[in-house]
């Protein structure tokens, strides 16, 4: 059985992290992982890109159970942090909408960045793990189809479920669970809402069309793109209140944000009583989505024949459209697992279980998650960080 310092399972942002932060120190450092290649949702991320961090990364990008927790890993390691170490690498970046870092290049160039850093650390993929086992007295035990290792200390960095596809796997949550930790219930996070068969019918024909809203659920309201689907809403400002959504939640979207359309037709109406209200919508809104709202509302007809309670109908369904989705698109899709391992059960200094001397977990299988926008990387990068620190 081959012994080192630190072990970690899994080699994406968060565990490449770890292991090249735990090298700098000169530990000996095995990492392990399931996939073929290291840093898989690296690769894929931005659309190749690599929306690295966020310019505007702080505590209140982040959904846990315990809003504090994510608060002194981020302090100690901050999206500054890493872009200095980008730039020392020479890697061009820009900034998109909302402070999104990317890189110019391809995403490629993060991961050979990380790899840089940890030169020195013996890197497995394509590695099975069979079991995982320490008695109280010894060292971590892990068992691979590549042989048996140990370790005194043992990080796990294997994500949520979220896109299977690119090797995710609840490895994560079976191991916490092994060790008497425990779990929030994970579920999809940042992903498309789907609606029944009769909403669906009423949208029928705006599948592609795009607009800027603002959706609302409770006190969270985000606003960017919105996209109609075959099956329900997507894009940015969906996913982000995918996040908080739960089954049975009502949302509430205004497709016209920056304007009360009530007062709009009413002042149309006055000034144009002979145009249609659809052409005056049509003005504001991708005429699709125009026409298909005007129906909804049975607002069609010139604005001079309109009473001002139908426009009140119509400017609701515009301005404040309730919806209740019938579900998601799930983990199939999901860019990021919400839940994961109880921070309750976690030091947020170093990511270590209270329980369990020795054993970390660190990144997304950790009940931490960012807004769509590069904050799970930057969760990556400081919780992967300060445990390299201690490992």
């Amino acid at each position: 059985m081959s012994h080192f310092d630190v072990i970690i399972i899994g080699a994406g942002a968060a565990g490449l992290m770890c292991a090249a932060e735990a090298n700098r120190r000169g530990r000996r450092v095995l990492l392990l992982d399931q996939s073929e290649e290291v840093g898989r949702k690296i690769f894929i991320s931005g659309g190749g890109r690599c929306n690295f961090t966020n310019l505007y990364a702080s505590p209140d990008n982040f959904l846990s159970e315990n809003h504090r927790f994510c608060v002194s890993a981020l302090a100690r390691y901050t999206q500054h942090d890493f872009i200095s170490l980008v730039d020392q690498y020479e890697i061009e970046w820009h900034q998109r909408d909302h402070g999104q870092l990317f890189c110019l290049g391809p995403a490629k160039q993060i991961i050979d960045m990380l790899l840089a850093e940890a030169k020195g650390v013996d890197i497995q993929t394509a590695v099975t793990v069979k079991t995982v086992a320490k008695s109280e007295a010894g060292p971590f035990e892990v068992k691979t189809d590549r042989g048996d290792f140990s370790s005194e200390a043992l990080v796990i960095a294997t994500g949520g479920p979220s896109i299977p596809k690119m090797g995710s796997s609840t490895f994560g949550y079976q191991l916490a669970k092994q060790f008497g930790l425990k779990l929030i219930e994970p579920r999809a996070g940042l992903v498309p809402l789907t609606f029944d068969a009769e909403t669906l019918a009423r949208l029928d024909g705006l599948s592609g069309v795009s607009v800027d809203a603002t959706v609302t659920h409770g006190k969270i309201q985000f606003t960017e793109g919105l996209l109609f689907t075959h099956r329900g809403l997507s894009g940015p400002v969906i996913l982000q209140i995918s996040s908080y959504w739960r089954p049975g939640d009502t949302i509430t979207v205004n497709l016209l944000p920056e304007i009360d359309l009530f007062e709009y037709l009413k002042d149309a109406k006055q000034g144009q009583p002979k145009k249609d209200v659809v052409s005056i919508l049509g003005t504001l809104l991708p005429a699709r989505l125009a026409q298909r709202m005007t129906n909804w509302s049975d607002s069609n007809g010139r604005l001079a024949d309109m009473p001002d309670k139908t426009l009140q109908r119509l400017a609701d369904h515009i301005n404040r459209w309730q919806v209740t989705p019938d579900g998601s698109q799930g983990l199939r899709t999901a860019e990021v697992t919400v839940g994961g391992v109880d921070t309750n059960e976690l030091s947020s200094q170093t990511m270590e279980a209270r329980s369990v001397p020795g054993l970390y977990f660190i990144g997304e299988c950790v009940d931490v998650t960012g807004h769509l926008g590069g904050f799970n990387f930057q969760w990556a990068w400081a919780s992967g960080h300060v445990c390299g620190q201690v490992v």
